[in-house]
């Protein structure tokens, strides 16, 4: 199973922007699928965006699209989500997630359809 560790949060205003980092460990990350979920307080965890395991394919929430962008480096076992324009409804813990590829990918990824997780990083954002 791999392990992820999230790093990139921080407290930054409406307008700027944030990278996020998650480091993979315990297996090559070119075996996973790779997302970023975020949950803000009292609300659900929700899916923010996701990569394919080679990074031929990609997946954003619409809430992000436009504004957010997920990469991956498989060399350096690294996947980052660039956050920009942020808004204050951006605020929350941000998870990064795997798949396994012998799983196919999913067009429509939920919490349910990833089984390896960070423990999050936190994004406040000040209007």
């Amino acid at each position: 199973q791999v392990q992820l560790v999230e790093s990139g949060g921080g407290l930054v205003q409406a307008g700027a922007s944030l990278r996020l980092s998650c480091a993979a460990s315990g297996d090559t990350l070119s075996s996973w699928h790779m997302g970023w979920f975020r949950q803000a307080p009292e609300k659900e965890r929700e899916f923010v965006a996701a990569v394919s395991w080679a990074g031929s394919s990609t997946i954003y929430a619409d809430a992000v699209k436009g504004r957010f962008t997920i990469s991956r480096d498989n060399a350096q076992n690294t996947v980052h989500l660039q956050m920009n324009s942020l808004k204050p409804e951006d605020a929350a813990v941000y998870y990064c997630a795997g798949r396994h590829r012998r799983r196919l990918w999913v067009v429509s990824p939920t919490v349910a359809d990833f089984s390896a997780w960070g423990q999050g990083t936190q994004v406040t954002v000040s209007s």
